[in-house]
């Protein structure tokens, strides 16, 4: 009756690991890559930001540190710009400062969504 399998100990781990791997190393730069190529480039700023990182067997893309990279990709409502440590906002170009500004939004311009939904052959 006892005639079950046994499976050495350490093949989670090592299945864990090719997991990661491929995720990372195939999964996650194709994705990447995707989504460098259809990212707005005006600074260049959120395309460098881009990152791949896998931990505990979950992929993550995206930027980790460019404030407005959800912005970007999601677009944002029409708002109100008020000044944050001066009375007035002023640019180049201003005729002159303004206690505020009516910020008609901005369209969503998708980048990591189509990178992410894109087929992908293995």
């Amino acid at each position: 009756m006892g005639s079950g399998v046994r499976i050495d100990p350490s093949a989670r781990a090592h299945v864990d690991a090719a997991v990661s791997d491929w995720l990372e190393n195939t999964i996650g730069v194709a994705i990447l890559s995707d989504a460098r190529s259809l990212v707005p480039k005006r600074s260049g700023r959120l395309h460098d930001s881009l990152r791949a990182e896998v931990h505990d067997k979950v992929l993550r893309v995206g930027s980790l540190d460019c404030n407005y990279a959800t912005d970007v990709e999601m677009g944002t409502a029409p708002h109100v710009i008020l000044p944050r440590n001066k009375k007035a906002l002023s640019w180049p170009d201003a005729d002159h400062p303004v206690a505020r500004v009516n910020h008609p939004g901005t369209a969503p311009h998708p980048y990591l969504r189509p990178a992410l939904f894109q087929r992908r052959i293995a």
